[in-house]
């Protein structure tokens, strides 16, 4: 069993940063080595549809419920017409049902019928609210879409708007149809004004009877313009974090609660009204709009390494509302399952990464993607309870993969904590079967994170490397976020033995968040990155593939409030210093940079995260804690006073380092 040792002493006399790295083979006249390779992936995202991120979050789909299949499975009180309203002003009259008999696609079976008796003044149809309402700016194009079937014999006059609370316009276009068997309409909207909570209405302008379904409107200007795409302020705010890599979609969306609500990537790829929509955990609906494809997509768009996550075959422990350490929910696919399940493994691959004469690859081509998503890893299960039926079929799928797709590098599970059965249960499987990553899991306070800077600086080169797929220290406050900064200076004197690291959740939609913390929130017009969110983002944005020891230096060897780091950016030629301080007084730092070349005078670019600890960024001020950048001349062996409660870093240019 690969047991953690928590060091509590100083190890070859070098304070917090500087640590020794014992079993790591790094050895110099003073016991360890000046540099060190690290992993050039260390920090990234972690993304699963959770308080409303996806659907009403990144994904730029307008209206809610779009395809009628809001069920009371997804939440109490849902059904059908959730999101929508029946509209018949002007003296008009008609009726409207939910039908099932003739769907658009048998993967959606909910649909529309209204029928229109009198037209009125101004007609007969439906309103959707969105998400609390539609955003529109005056000017912006609107891309409107839907599937109409006439059940009349004439063409019907459709009129399309967009409207105030009070109804008054905002936009409007019309179409006619022109088919008694599903048809797609697509016009565009142009918005007249700018409006935070405006309705989408449908109207018919004639007498008529006819079916509606996946009823859609998109912002023309998503991120990178592309269609079905992201909502483009949050994907930018994403963007922005200079992520490494993005592991989606989940969490506990991956293996679901129950076996028929594990996450299923081949329900979310080719158009959207093919696309299997299902109840999600957190108690809402997916649509599957942000799809596999859409993922991948974003990945490079951002340029990220895709990390798919996989169920292990097995459902979420606590399925069925077993919401407790180590519920007793899951549940297990059949073995005789489990070859048509690792094939669907492969063709995820396959779709990732096969030329255009495979399957697979040809569906993505058929998406428009012709290139490789150069598709590098895949997890296999998310903190499973680690039975005798999730090792028996975790252990299936790994041995299919490896032998397979060995270019693939499979990341394994050890539970959802830091320690316990689980953890140590899911590092003995990797052990034996020799997995090249595992994920470990943490949400825990500051002072946790403040007191395990030594976690892996004892951990079996010699074995599996570690990806922090979840951790944060509950909470938003600077406090927090410096805490976690602390810590994360140690991920990078570790980056040996630590491959990938990713805060968790991302997003949440403000009002609606099933987690707490969260990096960004959200709501229809605005978006508040916490602070925590820039201490990501000066990481992500400063990471490096070199580690450097001795080169800054604490004063108290024995303080675990100092977090210190200094890497080098290969492919710049830039040197990086990283300086986390999460005590309540300000700390002297010896800089000593002569082995590293630098000039006698340099200058190094600044940037700056400080202020009080309880400070955190709210809607009402989502400035409040944000980084400031300054040139400052340092020399090749300088001091530095970091505030309390404070990250800073220095980037060196490589013109001013010595050749």
């Amino acid at each position: 069993m690969r047991k953690v040792i928590r060091l509590t002493v100083v190890v070859c006399l070098f304070v917090v940063s500087i640590n020794a790295f014992s079993q790591s083979n790094l050895k110099s006249t003073s016991g360890v080595k000046l540099e060190k390779k690290i992993s050039e992936n260390l920090f990234g995202i972690f993304f699963e549809d959770i308080s409303y991120a996806a659907d009403g979050g990144l994904y730029a789909e307008l209206l809610q419920n779009r395809s009628f299949e809001y069920t009371s499975n997804d939440k109490n009180g849902w059904n059908p017409l959730t999101a929508w309203e029946y509209v018949n002003k002007g003296y008009g009259y008609g009726t409207v049902s939910v039908e099932t008999a003739l769907p658009v696609s048998s993967n959606n079976r909910h649909y529309i019928e209204l029928n229109v008796e009198e037209v009125g003044k101004e007609g007969v149809g439906l309103i959707n609210f969105g998400y609390d309402g539609i955003a529109v700016r005056v000017g912006e194009k609107y891309d409107f879409s839907c599937f109409i079937r006439q059940i009349s014999d004439k063409s019907i006059p459709i009129r399309v708007i967009l409207q105030n609370k009070k109804g008054k316009l905002l936009g409007e276009a019309t179409f006619n149809t022109n088919s008694t068997k599903w048809e797609k309409y697509s016009t565009v909207i142009t918005a007249t004004q700018d409006y935070d909570s405006a309705r989408f209405v449908i109207l018919a302008k004639s007498t008529c009877k006819f079916a509606l379904d996946v009823v859609s409107l998109f912002p023309h200007k998503t991120f990178k313009e592309r269609a079905n795409g992201m909502r483009a302020d949050l994907a930018t705010i994403i963007a922005d974090l200079h992520p490494k890599f993005m592991r989606f979609p989940g969490g506990c969306l991956v293996h679901g609660d129950g076996l028929a609500n594990m996450y299923n990537w081949k329900n979310t790829i080719g158009p959207i009204e093919e696309r299997v929509e299902q109840r999600n955990i957190w108690n809402y609906h997916q649509t599957a709009g942000l799809g596999y494809f859409e993922y991948f997509q974003f990945c490079e768009d951002i340029g990220a390494q895709p990390l798919p996550i996989l169920p292990a075959a097995v459902s979420c422990q606590n399925s069925g509302g077993t919401w407790v350490v180590g519920g007793t929910g899951q549940r297990a696919l059949p073995l005789s399952e489990m070859n048509s399940y690792i094939q669907d493994i492969n063709d995820l691959i396959e779709y990732a990464n096969g030329a255009a004469t495979t399957t697979w690859g040809a569906k993505r081509v058929a998406a428009g993607h012709a290139a490789s998503f150069n598709l590098r890893y895949v997890g296999i299960g998310n903190e499973d309870k680690m039975t005798p039926e999730f090792k028996e079929r975790f252990e299936l799928i790994y041995s299919a993969i490896k032998k397979s797709h060995p270019e693939i590098t499979v990341v394994g599970t050890a539970g959802p904590a830091p320690s316990g059965e689980d953890f140590e249960k899911g590092w003995e499987v990797a052990k034996k079967l020799s997995v090249p990553v595992i994920d470990e899991h943490y949400y825990e306070k500051p002072t946790w994170f403040l007191s395990n800077t030594h976690r892996y600086d004892q951990y079996d080169r010699n074995h599996s490397q570690v990806y922090i797929g979840e951790y944060a220290s509950q909470g938003n406050t600077l406090f927090n976020a410096v805490s976690e900064a602390v810590y994360m200076t140690s991920i990078e004197r570790n980056g040996d033995i630590v491959k990938m690291a990713s805060y968790a959740p991302l997003l949440a939609r403000i009002g609606n968040t099933s987690w707490n913390p969260d990096l960004i929130y959200f709501n229809n017009v605005q978006v508040v990155p916490s602070v925590n969110y820039y201490v990501q983002q000066l990481f992500g944005r400063n990471q490096g593939d070199v580690y450097y020891n001795s080169v800054l230096f604490g004063t108290d060897a024995q303080d675990s409030t100092l977090g210190l780091s200094c890497v080098k950016d290969s492919k710049t030629g830039d040197l990086i210093l990283k300086i986390a301080n999460a005590g309540t007084t300000a700390k002297t730092v010896t800089a000593n940079l002569k082995k590293l070349g630098i000039a006698k005078t340099a200058v190094a670019q600044k940037q700056l995260l400080v202020g009080q600890p309880n400070e955190q960024n709210t809607l009402l001020e989502p400035k409040k804690v944000i980084p400031t950048s300054t040139d400052q001349t340092i020399g090749n062996s300088f001091t530095y006073e970091s505030p309390a409660f404070s990250l800073t870093v220095f980037r060196i240019k490589a013109n001013e380092i010595k050749k």
